[in-house]
């Protein structure tokens, strides 16, 4: 059972969450996908985006309550909780404590951020152990980049306009079967179909084949 976390992304909130974002991420972004376009809801991340930059030791107890509440709400359908916690932002919660404190249960994100998703495959850094990350390109990052995380340990999300079963002499896998990028093992290039804005992109977020 997945849960996950939603803030502003962006600048959206007068804070940056997502610091790595390029132009075309930033356009293609999913914020405003399903229920994402409501008021309500915007004017919730926003709220919530604040609390963390402005509030950030109330922010993370309250994190942690409901954390605490999605376990039990797993356990009691005996399923197994797992947990995403930068849906729209890309924050280094290994930072924060958070992770840390759950270590009996699994976190994943993407992140932009090459640095953090070096880290976390690297051997010599201590990252989370319960902490999977799988590093997204954006259409700055070119080919030789990409080929040499994937050679480090990363996987490596790229959005595609049609499927697509090689890319660069790299194999892919299809990353939009489901979202549980840490049962991916390592050295992949997970295909994702370019969806919502990001089907009209001309940026080069969206690799067109």
């Amino acid at each position: 059972m997945t849960f996950g976390l939603h803030l502003a992304p962006h600048t959206l909130s007068g804070y940056n969450v997502c610091p790595h974002a390029s132009k075309g991420c930033a356009a293609a972004c999913l914020n405003t996908a399903g229920r994402g376009r409501m008021n309500t809801v915007q004017d919730a991340r926003i709220r919530k985006t604040k609390m963390f930059k402005e509030g950030k030791a109330n922010f993370l107890h309250f994190l942690q309550k409901d954390i605490d509440m999605a376990k039990r709400k797993a356990k009691k359908e005996y399923l197994t909780p797992c947990f995403r916690l930068n849906l729209t932002s890309d924050i280094s919660w290994e930072r924060y404590g958070i992770i840390q404190n759950n270590p009996d249960v699994q976190f994943y994100d993407y992140t932009k951020n090459q640095v953090r998703a070096v880290k976390a495959a690297s051997k010599e850094y201590r990252f989370p152990e319960n902490y999977h990350l799988t590093f997204s390109k954006s259409e700055d990052d070119n080919t030789q980049l990409v080929k040499a995380l994937v050679g480090y340990g990363l996987n490596v999300a790229v959005v595609f306009n049609k499927k697509v079963d090689e890319w660069e002499g790299m194999k892919t896998i299809n990353g939009d079967k489901h979202d549980l990028r840490f049962l991916d093992g390592k050295h992949r290039i997970v295909a994702l179909n370019a969806k919502g804005d990001a089907v009209h992109d001309n940026t080069g977020f969206t690799v067109k084949l």
